[in-house]
């Protein structure tokens, strides 16, 4: 009994991903992986900046100490 759902959940599965899924063009594809990529450097760049601007801010203050 619990083979045969696991039989046709696989085949369910496999259906529904070669038929029914939209996939995308390599176009698109390339297109998205540099929106990422410009966008995970970005936000690396802030999160440097940011960390800057708070090390500098701690270095001051612990030198007022």
């Amino acid at each position: 009994m619990a083979k045969n759902k696991v039989v046709n959940y696989i085949q369910e599965s496999y259906d529904e991903l070669m038929h029914k899924v939209s996939w995308p063009t390599w176009t698109e594809l390339q297109g998205s992986a540099i929106v990422v990529s410009v966008a995970s450097l970005i936000i690396a760049v802030i999160v440097f900046a940011m960390d800057e601007v708070f090390r500098n801010i701690l270095v001051q203050f612990y030198k007022l100490i």
